[in-house]
């Protein structure tokens, strides 16, 4: 999902909090708590301001009826750590997000505060939650991509390449998948389908 759609969405959500809730807004300010984990802040940035902008125009303004709390974690896991910890601390009605490293450190800090995250590679097989359709637990979001898609990965390179008959699969070790560690089966069946090996002995790396 593009950046501009979760955050609209994101934002919107933000819009069906109770009615009572809101008539208390002079008394209880509600806080919403970002976690931008990711070593770039350039996109990031630009991200933060839209969302800002929509909360704005939903009728949500920063120091008058919401409190937007910003954390920048720059890759860091230790920072990441604490800048988790200090949302949850504060405390904060919603977190938002993004990356893998945010979400993860965000799920061992709280099973209570909810969480709304984007940019996450496979939050199914690295165990953030239990499945897109129902993630159970404290945490819903948006995927980078699906890797059902990953089949039209190797159809792509044959239509390409025809004559490619060795193929190595290379990921980001940082990405961990609980349940589906490298998640190469889609393109090892996309390629043994189209004659092309893709198999340990065909040295199909995973790292």
């Amino acid at each position: 999902m593009r950046r501009r759609s979760f955050i609209a969405l994101l934002s919107s959500a933000a819009a069906t909090w109770p009615l009572a809730a809101r008539a208390q807004q002079r008394e209880q300010m509600r806080r919403i708590g970002v976690l931008m984990s990711a070593a770039s802040e350039t996109d990031q940035q630009a991200g933060v301001t839209l969302f800002l902008e929509v909360l704005h125009q939903l009728g949500w303004i920063d120091s008058h009826n919401v409190r937007i709390e910003i954390r920048w974690a720059r890759g860091d896991p230790a920072e990441a750590r604490k800048d988790a910890e200090e949302l949850v601390a504060l405390p904060a009605d919603v977190i938002m997000v993004t990356g893998q490293l945010g979400l993860e450190v965000l799920l061992r800090v709280t099973h209570s505060v909810p969480i709304v995250f984007n940019s996450v590679i496979d939050p199914v097989g690295g165990g953030q939650i239990d499945s897109l359709a129902r993630p159970g637990g404290n945490a819903t979001g948006f995927i980078t991509f699906d890797y059902a898609l990953a089949a039209k990965w190797a159809e792509l390179l044959k239509g390409i390449a025809p004559t490619v008959t060795r193929v190595a699969v290379l990921r980001d070790s940082r990405h961990r998948s609980r349940n589906r560690p490298i998640r190469r089966d889609p393109i090892r069946g996309a390629l043994n389908r189209s004659g092309c090996e893709c198999d340990q002995h065909a040295r199909c790396s995973t790292d």
